[in-house]
């Protein structure tokens, strides 16, 4: 029996290391992500316990994983003060600001859905 053969427009998604998919738009699109980049957004330079109070169902451990990841990829820039206690402050890049023009459209967009969305679920039940 003969392989199937994927169409061009789905071989993109197959090369794990290559697929933008996978290795950028997953990275700022998880469960914590955007929110994390929208009060970042909203607020300016923030500390670590104001973004958690923030986002309370967030805890601390992932919170850390989260910026750390979102500074890795360039999102998010971590600005440490050379005081006792220690002050540490986050704040969006220049690429964060640029990609929050973008999830400000996905917002407007939930915001404007939300409501039949909600209606789909309720009526979709299983």
């Amino acid at each position: 029996m003969k392989a199937l053969e994927l169409p061009e427009s789905l071989k993109k998604f197959t090369c794990i290391d290559e697929c933008p998919v996978r290795n950028v738009i997953s990275r700022f699109s998880g469960k914590w992500q955007m929110l994390v980049l929208c009060v970042l957004a909203e607020n300016g330079a923030t500390r670590f316990n104001a973004i958690s109070k923030a986002i309370p169902d967030l805890s601390p451990k992932v919170l850390t994983e989260t910026l750390k990841n979102l500074e890795i990829d360039g999102y998010v820039i971590r600005k440490m003060y050379a005081e006792i206690p220690p002050k540490v402050e986050y704040s969006l890049s220049e690429l964060g600001q640029s990609l929050m023009v973008v999830i400000k459209d996905m917002i407007a967009w939930t915001v404007a859905h939300y409501k039949e969305i909600e209606s789909n679920r309720k009526s979709n039940k299983r």
